[in-house]
């Protein structure tokens, strides 16, 4: 690419050109995300570019991809952390009410019934 061939970046230009009809048929929120798409393709065009790739387009949707299991493999790995934190506060509350230092509680329910009332 370079002097034989427009570089990948300079055909991602055009592709994102050529479909801008359809980003306008689009709804308002829907645009913003065509519009990442793109976004995500340049984010991966050095690559694409260093590819040397005679159909530029299959170059974007490889780019596509690539950036969608991007968004992927850290999204997964949010969940796990936040998977982890869930259960390691479900094991704290399931302790304390074991334990009993959950008085706090238990006092206040008391109160009203009589029960935790002492002559």
């Amino acid at each position: 690419m370079g002097r034989t061939n427009p570089t990948y970046r300079d055909a991602l230009r055009r592709l994102e050109a050529d479909w801008k009809p359809m980003r306008r048929a689009l709804r308002r929120e829907r645009q913003a995300d065509f519009d990442r798409l793109f976004e995500r393709a340049r984010n991966v065009a050095d690559a694409a570019g260093y590819a040397n790739p005679t159909d530029p387009e299959q170059a974007l949707v490889l780019s596509l991809l690539v950036a969608h299991e991007t968004a992927i493999r850290r999204l997964e790995a949010r969940v796990v952390t936040l998977e982890s934190a869930l259960d390691a506060l479900e094991a704290e509350v399931d302790s304390d009410i074991v334990i009993g230092t959950d008085t706090d509680t238990d006092a206040e329910s008391r109160a009203g019934t009589g029960e935790g009332d002492r002559p």
